[in-house]
């Protein structure tokens, strides 16, 4: 559970679930795609990419006004960015949720983990 980097991108494993923290705001979704990509190349030793489902959830969180950004953009960044290292390919996101909320620092959360297949109901 310990945070790996020390700049804007941070990283952790809790269990199966990989958490990426982003410091700071920007309204180009498009800077992060490098960031990230970047952070993961060069500090992430942690879970290889796996096949299978994953979930994700991206949170926003700003101080004031809200950025003027489409969530959907940085959904697509931010799942680049990670493709290779996380999951193969972002088509594997069976579930994503992406959401904008005010909060005590302006910064991005992101959860990866895979997901869980239920057993086939009885009968």
């Amino acid at each position: 559970m310990t945070w790996i980097g020390s700049g804007k991108v941070r990283a952790r494993e809790v269990g199966a679930t990989v958490e990426i923290t982003i410091d700071g705001l920007t309204t180009q979704a498009k800077y992060y795609k490098p960031l990230v990509y970047e952070f993961m190349r060069k500090e992430w030793r942690g879970a290889r990419p796996a096949w299978g489902d994953h979930e994700v959830e991206i949170v926003m969180e700003h101080v004031g006004d809200p950025p003027w950004m489409d969530l959907d953009n940085l959904a697509k960044a931010l799942q680049d960015s990670m493709k290779g290292y996380l999951f193969h390919d972002d088509s594997q996101v069976a579930r994503l949720v992406v959401e904008r909320r005010p909060g005590d620092r302006e910064r991005i959360t992101i959860r990866v983990w895979p997901r869980q297949t239920s057993a086939a109901p009885p009968g």
